[in-house]
């Protein structure tokens, strides 16, 4: 048996997040993991050929480098080896069917000038110096409890900010969806063209409730951080923290399942892990979903039926894809301007990403997916040989268990086995090929990871879903991860539930776990 004061279950970004700021706050920290290797959806593989270094999973770190944790963590990851690149210049684009381009620079006033309305450009900068404005209590709501007086202080920021009309004004965005929010507010196609597919990145579609918030908030999070990628690849980040943690002699249990979580007398103290019990005096907090901490994790009766039967119904998001693709030099897109864009969306706007979006829901292949296009190379040429280059492709509106194809052509009766695979990734790289046309003759070798593989390597991937549950308003913000249960502390005292799960939600932020350490630290202080 060994005792520390907290044991952190689980690794992705949350789990590290949380073990490294107890740590450095003096807490005897034991982190426990079920994966041989710690990260989560945060590794970098040669998948394809030797010397090409592939982000498997997540890649861009815009909302870490732009939270409280790389503030806090900035200087000690730095130690550990932990760098950045990143680019000044152009961040983005999208192109659709027809060829239209639509880009971002990291200049908001440039990215505005390729708006052909005026008043479109005036209300773009209008909208980001507004968040500019508002970005004191609007961080606030972002990272920090919503169920406790701090709501009421950000609250009350706003109100000082914007009035009334402001603070009716900010609530009226969340009900609104991306389409309706670019309808109202620009009258080009621009705006709706480039933003409305990074939607997708923050787990909704363009008619869900939330887009009309998360669409400044998210051109603001471009022209403020870019799209920063981890030197090396994203390995690097979790070699980091590995590293960081062992400094601050924080034992780590890779390959060990946590199967129950120990409760003595309405208390957490600790978890199993392999053939040993590891006792936490303080607080165990954890990086699972509803549906594992309430259904299988906690012995029957810890908590009310209520609790439990909304974990029970905690719905999970469509499922993803990602297609890792070795090249032997750079596309030659038919708009030269893509060539130097670290991300490329191929879609058409709210119209194909919403048609798409909708398909994937019904269980359907979408015949004209959004496809998510990173060329890392741009930015941190050492992933691929010289002269040499890769594309990293996402795809977010993908079905768990494909029920048809839109387009008539794909058996999906078997699921996702080597015929479908093949057959989908034809499809997506047909789509680049329209716009690059000598992809084909510069494809070296592809890699697939399918829905079912995410889920086989994330135990909180429920159905393939990256996101850690559905992001749409009532499962969001005062309801994640539970109406009943909405906040990080739970009815287990000394249990803290972390993750996607959780507020703020997905992303490589880490701000549950910082939540959590944060409030914790502030306790002892407090005591002390």
């Amino acid at each position: 048996m060994t005792t520390v004061d907290a044991v952190v279950v689980g690794s992705r970004v949350n789990g590290p997040v949380a073990a490294a700021e107890l740590a450095l706050a003096g807490w005897s920290v034991a982190l426990v993991e079920r994966n041989r290797d710690l990260g989560g959806f945060i590794a970098t593989e040669e998948r394809t050929l030797p010397g090409y270094l592939h982000d498997t999973y997540s890649s861009w770190h815009p909302l870490f480098l732009a939270g409280p944790v790389f503030a806090r963590l900035r200087q000690p990851l730095a130690e550990h080896g932990l760098q950045y690149r990143n680019t000044e210049g152009w961040l983005c684009a999208s192109v659709a069917d027809d060829g239209r381009v639509t880009a971002a620079h990291r200049d908001p006033v440039v990215t505005a000038d390729g708006f052909a309305v005026a008043a479109d450009r005036t209300a773009y900068l209008a909208s980001l110096r507004r968040l500019g404005d508002n970005i004191g209590p609007i961080s606030g709501l972002m990272s920090s409890e919503l169920r406790s007086p701090t709501l009421l202080r950000h609250v009350a920021g706003l109100l000082r900010i914007g009035g009334r009309a402001g603070l009716e004004s900010w609530l009226r965005s969340i009900v609104t969806s991306g389409r309706g929010y670019v309808r109202a507010n620009f009258r080009g196609h621009e705006v709706d063209h480039l933003l409305t597919p990074w939607l997708l990145h923050a787990g909704l579609s363009p008619d869900h409730a939330g887009g009309g918030f998360m669409v400044p908030l998210l051109a603001a999070t471009l022209h403020g951080y870019g799209t920063p990628v981890v030197a090396g690849g994203a390995g690097r980040f979790v070699e980091a923290f590995r590293s960081l943690l062992d400094t601050l002699t924080v034992p780590i249990e890779t390959g060990t399942p946590v199967e129950r979580i120990l409760v003595e007398r309405g208390r957490a103290v600790g978890v199993p892990a392999g053939n040993r019990v590891i006792r936490a005096r303080r607080a165990v907090p954890a990086s699972v979903t509803p549906t594992a901490l309430y259904g299988s994790l906690l012995p029957q009766g810890t908590v009310n039926a209520r609790v439990r039967e909304e974990a029970h119904r905690f719905r999970y998001g469509r499922a993803a894809m990602q297609i890792h693709v070795a090249l032997s030099a750079p596309l030659g897109w038919r708009d030269e301007r893509l060539g130097t864009m670290p991300i490329v969306h191929l879609s058409d706007g709210a119209a194909s990403t919403g048609i798409a979006r909708a398909e994937a829901e019904a269980g359907l292949l979408p015949a004209r997916p959004t496809v998510v296009v990173g060329q890392q190379f741009l930015l941190d040429p050492v992933r691929v040989p010289p002269g040499r280059a890769a594309l990293w492709l996402q795809l977010q509106e993908i079905p768990y268990a494909p029920r048809g194809d839109v387009a008539g052509v794909l058996d999906v009766g078997q699921g996702w086995e080597e015929d479908l695979v093949r057959g989908y990734a034809d499809r997506i790289l047909d789509r680049i090929a329209v716009h690059a046309p000598d992809l084909r003759a510069k494809v070296l070798a592809v890699d697939v990871v399918t829905p079912t593989q995410l889920a086989e390597h994330n135990p909180n991937a429920v159905d393939g879903d990256p996101y850690g549950g559905c992001a749409e308003l009532h499962q969001s913000f005062l309801w994640r991860p539970l109406p009943s249960s909405g906040r990080h502390a739970t009815a287990v005292r000394g249990l803290w539930h972390i993750g996607a799960a959780t507020h703020p939600g997905s992303g490589l932020g880490g701000g549950s776990g910082h939540m959590v350490a944060t409030r914790l630290t502030r306790r002892q202080a407090r005591r002390r």
